[in-house]
């Protein structure tokens, strides 16, 4: 459940970020040099990393989450 919420979050987040980059690259092409505007390589290769650091940094609390018993959670609160 830890994950799944957090990889969702991730996932809009990257969605958003990659049609703002698209979207942005007009305003930027200028500053490129050796890649083209639309260099869809480097939107995925980014959007894979932003999504892969994501997911290891969900993992921990997941894994946090799976190892606590209900009643030491219960009990803590």
């Amino acid at each position: 459940m830890v994950m799944r919420q957090s990889l969702r979050q991730a996932a809009l987040g990257v969605m958003v970020g990659v049609a703002g980059a698209v979207f942005s690259t007009r305003f930027m092409a200028g500053l490129l040099f050796g890649v083209t505007a639309t260099d869809w390589p480097t939107f995925l290769a980014a959007a894979a990393a932003l999504f892969l650091s994501a997911l290891v940094a969900t993992y921990i609390p997941a894994l946090r989450a799976t190892r606590a018993t209900p009643v030491a959670t219960l009990r803590g609160e």
